[in-house]
């Protein structure tokens, strides 16, 4: 996995692409409050912008984050501030007009990789920009170059940038559902699957002795080369009533989870003589509100040793046997049960940070005894353009680095102190003080 290594500063502290430096939900810092601080959280600072789903992105010592105006012209902008104060550094744009449903931004996250900034609009408009300036690099539009076919909800799979290489989940026909450009040209390097695109991110992880791509597409779960895009193996996964995969799929050992809301979950054994997949199990339910393991929408589940940790169709918080998928618990205090709530859970140590689409963030501890709330706080209040019937949603990720968390809703990006060693949002903190 590609990082940002600049002097003086831990890759770890930074969170420069999708769920994190792994792209794995793993927050790696030390220093971190015990207990949040009461019902609110003070900020450190706040910055209007406009409605989006894409979740913020730090590296380099800025934030990245895409929204939409519909007014006077629909454009797409791409946003850089500077992390310490929320001063804006630079924003470029482009006309793009929305054929989706859910029409309040762009899905995927910035990608942050050796000094440039790789954005993915909903429509297939892609862009690699210098990090720290904004100029264009170079720019496709993956409908025109490989007749993408955009998901009804739009393109949401974040860029993965591997080695020299930029991998996307394009959806594009004549063999190019997954596509390898040249990070610094844009040229095309391989294409791969004739698969349907889905909304599930990329990742790489280690299998047999070698680095496997495994992309989780509208019709299969597939372990590629990333360098080659040779396909090692291929589980096909078609989905009984519409393409809905939005999870990340997740890794622990030799086991590979996925989940999705109408099409239950299933538990992969990735083999270790030779990259290859066996089905360890599957559970699907009857309908969306009788569920029987696991039936995840937008939040990515927990693999964690024996036990899998997940949000239900409906809010319901789960913990499931993973050698047999049958449920542990349930639990309803995490978020109000609702069609398709969502929390986004992040390890730090032996903790779980959660943000739930109420906009609240809980540090909490999971196990096979039950879900344990340590504390909870407001951070923001949830996009009124989402689901107004049920006073909105927060639905994207947020991003945690140099011990601050940054999140958004439909107007504002926002920065907190979590440093342990500090009164939150009282005073400067510099990121010189963590390393």
């Amino acid at each position: 996995m590609a990082l940002i290594w600049l002097p003086g500063r831990l890759a770890a502290d930074e969170w420069p692409q999708w769920r994190g430096p792994n792209r794995d939900g793993v927050w790696k810092e030390t220093g971190i409050l015990e207990k949040l601080p009461g019902p609110r959280i003070p900020l450190r600072w706040s910055v209007p912008i406009s409605s989006g789903y894409t979740g913020p992105t730090v590296a380099g010592g800025r934030v990245y984050v895409m929204d939409r105006l519909s007014k006077p012209n629909e454009v797409e902008p791409v946003h850089c501030f500077a992390w310490e104060t929320g001063r804006k550094l630079w924003t470029r744009e482009y006309e793009c007009s929305y054929e989706v449903q859910y029409t309040a931004g762009p899905r995927a996250s910035v990608s942050i990789d050796d000094g440039r900034a790789y954005a993915l609009g909903t429509m297939g408009h892609f862009h690699c920009l210098d990090a720290a300036t904004g100029e264009v690099l170079w720019a496709k539009d993956l409908r025109a170059e490989y007749k993408a076919r955009v998901p009804v909800w739009g393109i949401a799979a974040a860029p993965l940038v591997d080695g020299g290489l930029v991998i996307l989940q394009a959806g594009g026909t004549a063999g190019a559902c997954m596509v390898a450009l040249d990070k610094k040209t844009g040229q095309e390097k391989w294409r791969a699957l004739d698969d349907r695109p889905s909304y599930s991110a990329p990742i790489l992880i280690e299998q047999a002795g070698r680095r496997v791509l495994v992309a989780w597409t509208g019709d299969s779960v597939a372990g590629l080369d990333p360098a080659s895009g040779k396909v090692y193996w291929r589980y096909p996964l078609p989905p009984k009533r519409m393409v809905i995969n939005v999870p990340t799929p997740v890794v622990d050992g030799d086991r590979l989870f996925v989940s999705a809301f109408y099409d239950g979950s299933l538990l992969l054994r990735l083999r270790q003589d030779e990259p290859a997949v066996e089905k360890l199990w599957r559970r699907t339910g009857a309908s969306e509100t009788k569920t029987d393991a696991l039936h995840a929408m937008i939040s990515t589940p927990l693999l964690d040793g024996d036990y899998i940790y997940g949000v239900d169709s409906y809010g319901e918080l789960r913990c499931l046997d993973a050698k047999s998928g049958d449920r542990v618990w349930e639990d309803l205090t995490a978020v109000p049960k609702a069609r398709w709530a969502t929390i986004h859970m992040v390890r730090n140590g032996k903790r779980i940070w959660m943000f739930n689409e109420r906009g609240e963030l809980i540090v909490s501890e999971l196990s096979p005894q039950g879900f344990r709330e340590l504390s909870r706080t407001k951070l923001l209040d949830p996009t009124q353009g989402q689901l107004p019937q049920r006073g909105g949603v927060c639905w994207s990720h947020p991003a945690y680095a140099y011990k601050h968390v940054f999140a958004r809703n439909d107007r504002e990006l926002i920065c907190a102190s979590l440093a342990a060693d500090e009164n939150t949002g009282a005073r400067s903190f510099s990121p010189k003080s963590h390393h």
